[in-house]
């Protein structure tokens, strides 16, 4: 059997369940911009970097799209996360012990978030887990759902990207983690959003399913 060679994880609402404090600073800039915050706007930005939600929300509210309006919405998002992350922060169910098994299995396993660094390593600074790296949204040039992101963690573990499982949350995400030729597991969570069959992805309802057979299983 080929053996699983790394584990690469999602960040937000696959790892930690941040996207309601997203959705707290989202709900606030929408009214910022005279609107309210709509899921249907939520499921076409989830998983993507700032440059590409940024101006994805502010055409929705009809609002500037210029560099210079995108660059100041996009200052303040990360500002207001960063005062958001300074609380607790609320572990996805199964997280925990799926990386405990990883650990004891000795299986690498990186962070690989579209989030930028500084909300990467304000989630880090909760002591979440063991992660061998981490890749953030502003350290590859193109994010999700290019597959530079994961390509980049399977580089610099030097790993086979067909011998590694992502998990994600997001259809940006699981394209990514495919692009890479990576199998992927899918645990989507948010209203609306649709994770299209692929014969690499396997679709479950939490990390609770998920276990190192399973993710060996899916690399075989």
């Amino acid at each position: 059997m080929t053996a699983l060679e790394a584990v690469l994880w999602d960040m937000d609402g696959l790892l930690v369940d941040t996207e309601p404090t997203w959705t707290i600073a989202e709900v606030e800039l929408a009214v910022r911009l005279g609107g309210t915050w709509s899921d249907e706007l939520k499921a076409q930005v989830v998983g993507t970097r700032l440059e590409v939600a940024v101006p994805a929300i502010l055409r929705w509210y009809a609002a500037p799209d210029d560099p210079e309006s995108i660059a100041q919405t996009s200052a303040w998002l990360l500002q207001r996360m960063v005062e958001l992350f300074a609380g607790p922060i609320q572990v996805q169910p199964g997280a925990t012990a799926l990386l405990k098994e990883l650990a004891r299995q000795r299986v690498p396993v990186a962070l690989v978030s579209s989030s930028y660094r500084v909300l990467v390593d304000a989630v880090l600074a909760h002591g979440i887990g063991r992660f061998d790296l981490s890749v953030a949204g502003d350290e590859v040039s193109r994010g999700k759902p290019d597959p530079e992101p994961y390509l980049t963690a399977c580089a610099q573990l030097g790993v086979d990207p067909g011998h590694c499982v992502v998990l994600e949350d997001s259809p940006a995400g699981v394209a990514s983690g495919l692009a890479a030729g990576c199998a992927v597991v899918g645990v989507p969570g948010l209203p609306g959003v649709l994770l299209p069959p692929h014969p690499r992805l396997r679709v479950v309802s939490s990390l609770e399913d998920v276990d190192a057979e399973l993710l060996t299983g899916l690399v075989a």
